[in-house]
């Protein structure tokens, strides 16, 4: 099935893909449509921050091509049933079901709380049995795998194509076999359907009751919502092999066709210090020398003691975590920490305290701007400024190219800069003269919509209420009083020793003409 060109004057998006080891315009399978698949978690423990980096990454691209005028059907899968659900089922005395329901409902919810909110079909393995087992009939039926003693294995030596993705061969691909061996025509061959063990969950099929392998499920969930040739599949750079090369094996062999014409790897979390400024120079796919291998072995992981996701938004606010994850072009390594972590979150305040300028310039709440979800017309871009005008197009520019989220987050840095010095420059907040504020409105409407692009500042932030919030607030007044005070008694020293002292305990003063503000740094 060939792919054909999009039409009605959609934006030239160009893509990397990993079997191609290129970027190419995209140009889709339906024209002015995008089918995206991206595999999602086995659901055994509770969700941690590796778990987010994809969903967060391919949400970003979905509001992207939606906002360059795709329609975009975005799968993400969840896979519940596994020999990891079944162990820790057997370990927390409850069963595979229970506990798979239990471990989805929390991937959802941390989902949510990031802003992950454009997945249109989230398909489960256990509601696809039937049409897993179809699947593999095809592929019995057309000499591409074997039934043995209750299992079935794909037969790699029928497949001429096998290690395209990765560019191995199929001796470089085989083990010993694992304990199967003695049921396999070679050692490279891998399951599609797996013999019930004792007490194990297991489903009725032609080759007696079992359960799907790992890698046939996507090919199967995948092909029946998608189809059998679709746009683009993403995954972490760990699912490269064997789990996406075996997928393209299965669905090639029996559809005949390209299953994805792009594939999108994220590089892994890894654990480290800090990687560079957020706001500042962008880290992109330059700076990434590590190459699979050795991002798999160093990556974040539940086996390496990852913390589960709510612990780690104890500590911090997911729209800090957002814009860290997309301070990266998406193919290199996240470096993650709580230094990076912290210097996100402080990165984010020079956008909350331009909002909250603009509202005591404007008398307007940034959070209730409109927010468009198509690229704006030329009239919207003119009445903004030559120089966001500029910026717009930096930001535009990096998100066709390959969705460079790094590039793009700088550009927003540089644009808070900007409207900043207009605000400046005409003295918006001791009067108001209704071009320049026009022009202001523009600016941050424009601004609402860059950064909704990107999943960030959606909603004003959540801040935790209670008696200390309140008392910190009368006790900053009562601090910026007795400066304002000493400033009209000609004691400078005391003024700038309360400034000083507050400066380093993390509270930046703001002096306006009607009156001083502070914030957190």
């Amino acid at each position: 099935m060939a792919t054909v060109e999009s039409t009605n004057g959609l934006p030239k998006i160009e893509i990397y893909s990993t079997l191609t080891r290129a970027k190419a315009p995209l140009v889709t399978v339906k024209p002015g449509h995008v089918g995206m698949y991206l595999c999602g978690p086995t659901v055994y423990k509770p969700s941690h921050i590796g778990h987010m980096v994809g969903p967060v990454i391919f949400d970003t691209v979905k509001r992207y091509l939606v906002y360059s005028g795709w329609q975009v059907t975005w799968v993400v899968n969840v896979t519940d049933v596994d020999d990891k659900i079944i162990a820790e089922s057997a370990v927390r005395g409850t069963t595979m079901a229970k506990l798979a329901e239990e471990m989805t409902a929390d991937y959802l919810e941390n989902l949510a709380t990031l802003g992950v909110t454009s997945i249109d079909e989230m398909p489960k393995a256990t509601d696809h049995i039937g049409t897993i087992i179809t699947f593999i009939e095809g592929l019995i039926a057309k000499g591409s795998a074997y039934a043995s003693d209750g299992d079935v294995y794909f037969d790699v030596t029928r497949d001429a194509d096998y290690g395209k993705l990765t560019n191995r061969s199929v001796e470089s691909t085989q083990g010993e076999g694992g304990s199967t061996a003695d049921r396999k025509r070679s050692a490279a061959d891998f399951a599609l359907w797996k013999k019930a063990k004792a007490g194990e969950p297991a489903w009725e099929s032609p080759w007696g009751p079992g359960r799907p392998g790992w890698h046939i499920e996507c090919s199967a969930m995948s092909k029946a919502i998608l189809g059998p040739h679709f746009d683009i599949h993403g995954g972490g750079l760990d699912l490269v092999f064997p789990h996406h090369e075996n997928e393209i094996a299965q669905s090639e062999s029996l559809h005949d066709c390209p299953m994805a014409t792009f594939w999108m790897h994220n590089g892994l979390m890894q654990a480290a210090g800090a990687a560079g400024k957020v706001g500042g120079r962008p880290r992109g796919v330059e700076d990434a020398a590590d190459d699979a291998a050795t991002q798999a072995a160093t990556k974040i992981s539940k086996s390496t003691g990852a913390e589960p996701f709510k612990k780690l938004l104890e500590r911090h606010r997911p729209e800090a975590i957002r814009v860290l994850l997309l301070s990266t072009h998406y193919r290199s390594p996240i470096h993650f920490g709580e230094e990076p972590l912290g210097e996100s979150a402080r990165a984010m305040e020079a956008f909350e305290r331009l909002f909250a300028r603009f509202q005591r310039v404007s008398g307007k709440a940034f959070y209730t701007l409109p927010c468009r979800d198509r690229r704006a017309g030329d009239a919207a871009v003119a009445a903004a400024g030559d120089e966001v005008k500029a910026l717009r197009e930096k930001f535009l520019a990096a998100m066709d190219d390959d969705f460079n989220t790094a590039i793009a987050i700088a550009s927003l840095f540089d644009y808070v800069r900007v409207v900043n010095k207009f605000i400046d420059q005409h003295g918006l907040e001791a009067k108001k003269p209704a071009a320049e504020l026009a022009t202001l409105d523009a600016m941050m409407l424009m601004l609402r919509e860059l950064t909704g692009v990107l999943g960030l500042f959606l909603e004003p932030p959540q801040k935790a209420a209670g008696a200390d919030e309140g008392l910190v607030a009368k006790l900053m007044e009562l601090v910026i009083e007795i400066r304002a005070n000493a400033r009209k008694s000609k004691d400078f020293a005391t003024a700038d020793l309360v400034r000083n002292k507050l400066t380093e305990a993390g509270i930046v003063l703001e002096d306006r003409p009607d009156g001083t503000g502070w914030s957190k740094k």
